[in-house]
C-alpha cells in the first residue's frame, strides 16, 4: 500500500488525508484494494459511529479512491474490495433517526460508493458482484439509498437481464413496500400478500365471493 495511505489509514491521520489528492491516480492505483480493505476494518470498529475523526478520514479516502478508480478505469481490478466495503454497510444501521434527515455514518459510506459501482452497469463482472448486494439495500429503510439503487438497477436491467431476473421477487416486494408506505391501504388491497403466499384469497368466503364474483346477469323482461 502506498506510504501515504498507510500513514492516513494506519494512524487515522486526518491532517495528512488531504495530501492524497496531490498524488497522481496512476501512482496510487495499485494500492486501492488494500486501502479499501483497511477502510472496511475502520468502519466496522465498534466506536466508528461516534468517532468523528475516523469518519472524516474514511470519507476523504473513499472520495480519493473512487476518483482514482474512475480515472484509471480500474473498477474490475478493485471491484471485489469495493463491493466488500459496500456490503459491510448492510451490517450496520442505515436508517436516519426518526424525524431526522442526516444519513448515518454507514449510509454515507454506502452512498459514496454506490455510483462508482453501479455506473458500470455495462460490465458483467462488476454487476455479478454488485447486483445481489444492491438488491439487499432496497429493503433497509433508507429511502434515498433505495431510490438510487432502483434507478441504477433499471439501467442494469437493459444489459444484465439474466442477473436481475434472479432477484425479481425481492425487487417487486421493495417496490410494493415503498408504495404501501407512501399510500396506506386496507389489508385486502395489498398485493404483496398474494406474492408472499402465492395463494389467492379464499373465494369461498362471503367477503371474497362478493368482491370477486362476476357481475349478476340481468334478465330481459321479454324472455
Amino acid at each position: 500500500m502506498h506510504q501515504l495511505f498507510r500513514q492516513v489509514l494506519g494512524k487515522r491521520d486526518l491532517s495528512r488525508a488531504g495530501d492524497l489528492f496531490s498524488l497522481e491516480d496512476a501512482e496510487i492505483e495499485g494500492s486501492l484494494s488494500e486501502a479499501l480493505d483497511n477502510i472496511k476494518v475502520i468502519a466496522c470498529s465498534p466506536d466508528y459511529v461516534s468517532n468523528g475523526n475516523d469518519q472524516a478520514v474514511v470519507e476523504i479516502c473513499i472520495t480519493r479512491i473512487t476518483t482514482a478508480i474512475r480515472e484509471t478505469s480500474s473498477i474490475e481490478r478493485h471491484g471485489t474490495s469495493l463491493v466488500g466495503l459496500w456490503e459491510s454497510c448492510l451490517e450496520h444501521n442505515l436508517t436516519p433517526q426518526e424525524g431526522g434527515t442526516e444519513d448515518t455514518p454507514h449510509a454515507k459510506i454506502a452512498s459514496d460508493i454506490t455510483s462508482c459501482i453501479l455506473q458500470n452497469y455495462s460490465r458483467p463482472s462488476v454487476m455479478a458482484l454488485a447486483i445481489p448486494v444492491a438488491v439487499r439495500f432496497l429493503q433497509r429503510g433508507n429511502r434515498e439509498l433505495s431510490r438510487n439503487m432502483s434507478s441504477y438497477l433499471s439501467l442494469a436491467a437493459i444489459v444484465e437481464v439474466d442477473l436481475l431476473a434472479e432477484h425479481t421477487e425481492a425487487i417487486m416486494l421493495s417496490v410494493l413496500g415503498a408504495h404501501r408506505d407512501a399510500r396506506p391501504c386496507s389489508d385486502d388491497q395489498v398485493p404483496h400478500r398474494w406474492i408472499q403466499s402465492s395463494v389467492p384469497p379464499d373465494l369461498t368466503t362471503p367477503r371474497a365471493s362478493t368482491r370477486w364474483a362476476s357481475p349478476p346477469m340481468v334478465m330481459s323482461a321479454d324472455v
